[in-house]
């Protein structure tokens, strides 16, 4: 039975407060919302606070967009197809933006202190390097760090009290207001299933006060509990579901379709400036719905980068597009 989670994509964009803080599923170019993502930039969001276990392309668009304030991670780019974040760079090279730098580890282990209910987490991760350099500590250093949503410190060291390892470094658990998922099916009543790395997604979605699930299908949940050992998250950790077939290009969904290469290429060769991103944004996400952005794609492209249903890749596309 349907508990009456399932809601539009604008209806998901409109949970997403100007000056939220948010976390996406995915790695890199898998997996990403971009649905949604795009919902938000026509809705003009603003003030956003990312706080990622590491960018990506929707990192990029939301911040060309003018959309985020504040991005706290590690690193941002576009594998083979763009290997830095233009867009995130600008923006700091014009201080329109502040940047809070963990290692990749240091982000993980934040978001699973989240999830667990801990306050934070204890590693050894970055010692020694100038990411614990109190003059790299942005947040600190612009007065924000209030106790509440953004922790008090960015990092605390300790002696290991038990088995005399030293050094340790506790950082923060990284507490969000909105997960955004994207995923391959989620059951009527909120159960994930994530074919392929699921990554971080099951720590992202526990350490959001509100989960949203956006996938390429809805199935009954009845489906999902024949296999119950191959789901990813279960439904009472999930607030809301939307069904958005595509939802994740020009990422890629394993076992859907493949990252759309030539796309992304675009996008990081045309978006360098600001003009650049406003012409790209003009042509690609405004005056659009999903549907019509999926029109303008064009089903023949569409249906190359679809994946063969027994290799889990497409077969119609050049490796390295």
């Amino acid at each position: 039975m349907s508990s009456g989670k399932r809601i539009t994509l604008q209806q998901a964009a409109e949970i997403v407060k100007n000056g939220s803080s948010l976390t996406f599923s995915g790695f890199t170019i898998w997996r990403r919302p971009f649905a949604l993502v795009y919902e938000l930039i026509r809705q003009r969001r603003k003030g956003l606070h990312l706080i990622e276990v590491n960018g990506g392309p929707q990192t990029e668009f939301l911040v060309g967009a003018g959309c985020v304030d504040i991005w706290e991670s590690c690193w941002v780019g576009h594998e083979l197809y763009g290997k830095y974040g233009a867009n995130l760079s600008r923006k700091v090279g014009n201080k329109e933006i502040l940047v809070e730098d963990y290692s990749h580890a240091e982000m993980l282990f934040r978001f699973s202190a989240a999830a667990s209910g801990a306050p934070y987490a204890v590693t050894q991760t970055a010692l020694g390097t100038d990411i614990h350099n109190p003059a790299y500590d942005t947040l600190g250093n612009a007065g924000l760090r209030d106790g509440r949503r953004i922790p008090k410190h960015k990092y605390r060291f300790t002696e290991d009290p038990f088995f005399g390892a030293g050094a340790q470094v506790m950082v923060p658990a990284a507490k969000v207001d909105v997960a955004i998922l994207c995923v391959q099916q989620v059951g009527e009543e909120g159960t994930v299933r994530v074919n392929g790395q699921f990554y971080s997604d099951p720590e992202v979605a526990r350490a959001a006060d509100v989960t949203i699930v956006m996938a390429e299908e809805i199935v009954p949940e009845e489906y999902l509990r024949r296999d119950s050992d191959l789901n990813t998250i279960t439904s009472f950790e999930v607030d809301h579901i939307v069904e958005v077939p595509f939802g994740a290009h020009p990422t890629g969904m394993f076992g859907r379709y493949d990252v759309d290469g030539a796309f992304l290429k675009d996008f990081y060769t045309r978006t360098r400036t600001q003009e650049g991103f406003d012409d790209f944004a003009k042509e690609w996400i405004h005056g659009l719905d999903h549907l019509g952005y999926l029109e303008k794609l064009g089903w023949p492209k569409m249906l190359n980068l679809k994946a063969n249903t027994a290799l889990k890749y497409s077969t119609g596309v050049k490796r390295g597009q």
